[in-house]
């Protein structure tokens, strides 16, 4: 394993405002549905149809606009695609008892065939890291590379207490039970850590899906995936990640939680072709928080 310099950028004080379109209102891009294995598939892509193909995964709940800084910079390189997942944001939502790992990737991988997209590079933030690293593993051939944040989906004991994932599912219960503007917001303190980045307009996008009428149900489907026995069918056994020959970014956040840098360890001491940085000053989404950054770093990866 390699480590690379964080070349964070400093503060820009012309900069205090901020919201998803601040990050869009220049850029080429068209967002619209796609049937994907018989879902309905809410997504987004900007740069060149014929250049490389990126892939943008967000996290367990959410939707792509936690890409909307990156996408301008990676559409300059690549043809950009970010999807809401089966059960999350704006997407189809199915009944059934709950979303498994293997569910996404095969969402993922019908969503990529219905644009007939053959090879990729993917990068996944949390639980979409996790689908990434699984849709790696389980089609070799068609990842290019791998960029992880907040690495997920290592096994763990059976018994695990894990306080940052009760309080992921904890807090996303409660705002799907009342999705007030506090209580949504609330969603965002584990993912952002400076406030000021928790930007109304992330707020009023997950309240405004938290409201859905089949959203309450869909989001019991995906915390399912958080309980022990749930995640232990799903999880990535450590000779899966040896086996993995993917180029390999990954990205800690030093004021992410405890459970998350214990991760990133594990993972950058498992994968064989692996890089690691460590970001300042960002939690859960460094891809947003330290926009600029990440953007720098991680394209400095994936066009090395």
């Amino acid at each position: 394993m390699t480590e690379i310099a964080n070349p964070s950028a400093e503060a820009n004080p012309e900069l205090d405002y901020d919201s998803i379109w601040s990050h869009l209102m220049q850029l080429d891009f068209r967002q619209t549905w796609v049937s994907a294995g018989g879902i309905n598939t809410r997504y987004v892509q900007a740069g060149s149809p014929t250049a490389p193909a990126l892939l943008l995964l967000h996290g367990i709940g959410g939707s792509w606009e936690c890409f909307c800084a990156n996408i301008g910079a990676y559409s300059k390189h690549f043809n950009v695609l970010a999807l809401d997942l089966v059960g999350a944001g704006f997407s189809d939502k199915p009944e059934q008892p709950v979303y498994e790992i293997h569910d996404y990737v095969r969402h993922v991988a019908a969503f990529l065939d219905a644009l007939n997209v053959d090879q990729v590079s993917i990068f996944g933030v949390s639980m979409g890291g996790w689908i990434a690293t699984r849709f790696a593993h389980t089609y070799p051939q068609r990842v290019r590379h791998l960029i992880l944040c907040a690495v997920s989906g290592l096994t763990r004991p059976p018994a695990a207490n894990l306080p940052a994932i009760n309080s992921l599912r904890n807090d996303r219960m409660a705002a799907i039970d009342d999705p007030s503007w506090a209580r949504v917001k609330n969603v965002f303190t584990d993912l952002i850590h400076d406030e000021k980045k928790r930007i109304p307009d992330f707020i009023k996008v997950r309240q405004t899906v938290y409201r859905l009428p089949e959203m309450k149900a869909s989001m019991r489907r995906i915390l399912a995936l958080t309980e022990n026995d749930m995640f232990a069918k799903s999880a990535i056994a450590d000779d899966e990640w040896r086996s993995i020959q993917t180029p390999t970014l990954l990205v800690g956040s030093n004021d992410d939680s405890e459970h998350f840098k214990r991760n990133i360890t594990r993972a950058a001491a498992l994968l064989p072709h692996a890089t690691r940085v460590d970001m300042d000053g960002v939690a859960h989404w460094p891809q947003f928080e330290d926009w600029q950054g990440f953007n720098q770093l991680s394209l400095k990866f994936l066009l090395s």
